[in-house]
């Protein structure tokens, strides 16, 4: 009798594994580790190793990440989000590195109705049935360059040159650039564009300076970002330069060298967290992270693009532990509702870029604690008053 009760005993914990493996949440994530967003999409995939070293574990329940890399290509964005959704079964998106990349990926994920936690800035997208569905990570690019002009307004500055990216990102930055000068008179008086992939911004760089600007403000990120910084310092460009948290990069810094000395940038508090008071709950969290990412990837993070999928990583860490406080279980259409609910009821979560509360009406999430204005000086970030 005993031997019965004990095989059956032995049969019940069997029959548990293949259920708690089940059980386990899926992550499907798309980062660009190849292609000309790829100075954004590896630390995008380093920032997720962080967070799988700092948190392995949700509410008691495992979590697996699959990754794919889309080449910085949007089309392959949307491809592999499919899927991931359709075969892996994921119970939820996060990604992708680049504006038009993870827009791409937005799109399809609100079609196929799974939850998404988008590590790029996107513009505006469909909610979709039930939803909405994405939220992100990054600041408003109106908040970003709010600073920007701030600072302009403070200096008596009163025309300004764009120049940008001629895709998603750019329209983004000049947008807000535009939204934000005209509410204090500052005058924008070119708007020059390049591709990532182009090896020549020259004629475009000398257009904005026969413009006569008081100030220039840049719209390109990463490596490719550092191409009209270059070009203006080598013609001898010395007025105010103002750049966006896409150039809190060590790849942009290498590249820029000594051209990017001098450049006003609105950014996270993570870039000069030892610089923050101490009375603010985003230093900890913050320091927290550098040792989480040195622990994961054998070196400190240089970047912002990694904090950026880390804090994606503790949102979705707090949302998913309530989802499942709900009764639904990871792997059921029933967790994914629950997942986006929970996503979209989150309150004054802690991370290193800011402060996350997500409404239905605000996929952002962020208030002016998520930005901080840093001068770049021989390749490191001051933090402006």
């Amino acid at each position: 009798m005993n031997l019965i009760k004990s095989l059956l005993a032995s049969a019940a914990v069997l029959l548990a594994i293949p259920q708690a493996a089940q059980a386990e949440i899926l992550v499907g994530f798309v980062t660009g580790l190849s292609g000309p967003v790829s100075s954004i999409g590896i630390p995008n995939a380093k920032g997720i190793a962080a967070g799988q070293a700092y948190l392995g574990e949700i509410g008691g329940e495992k979590v697996r990440v699959i990754q794919l890399d889309d080449g910085s290509d949007p089309t392959a964005s949307a491809r592999n989000a499919r899927k991931l959704v359709e075969q892996e079964k994921v119970d939820v998106l996060m990604g992708t590195s680049g504006a038009p990349q993870t827009l791409a990926m937005a799109t399809a994920a609100i079609e196929m109705k799974i939850p998404m936690i988008a590590v790029s800035p996107i513009a505006p997208v469909p909610s979709g049935d039930g939803g909405p569905w994405v939220v992100q990570t990054p600041q408003p690019t109106p908040l970003l360059v709010q600073g920007i002009v701030d600072n302009m307004k403070a200096k008596g500055l009163k025309t300004v040159a764009f120049i940008g990216f001629s895709d998603a990102f750019g329209d983004l930055m000049y947008n807000a650039l535009e939204q934000s000068a005209k509410t204090v008179d500052i005058k924008i008086i070119a708007n020059e564009r390049f591709a990532r992939s182009d090896s020549s911004v020259t004629a475009q760089v000398l257009r904005v300076v026969a413009a006569h600007p008081d100030a220039i403000m840049l719209g390109g990120t990463g490596t490719p970002g550092a191409l009209p910084v270059i070009a203006l310092s080598e013609r001898g460009y010395k007025g105010p330069l103002y750049g966006n948290h896409g150039m809190i990069s060590a790849d942009f810094l290498r590249l820029a060298g000594k051209a990017a000395n001098g450049i006003i940038c609105p950014t996270g508090p993570v870039t000069a967290a030892e610089q923050l008071p101490a009375s603010n709950p985003i230093q900890k969290v913050a320091l927290d992270f550098r040792a989480a990412f040195e622990k994961a990837n054998g070196e400190a993070p240089t970047d912002s693009f990694s904090s950026y999928s880390f804090d994606g990583w503790l949102v979705l860490a707090d949302a998913a532990k309530r989802a499942m406080a709900s009764g639904a279980k990871p792997g059921s259409p029933e967790f994914r509702i629950a997942l986006r609910r929970a996503l979209f009821a989150t309150k004054e979560v802690v991370g290193t870029q800011g402060v996350y509360t997500y409404t239905p009406a605000d996929r952002h999430g962020v208030d002016d604690r998520s930005r901080i204005m840093v001068q770049i000086e021989d390749g490191k970030y001051k933090l402006l008053p």
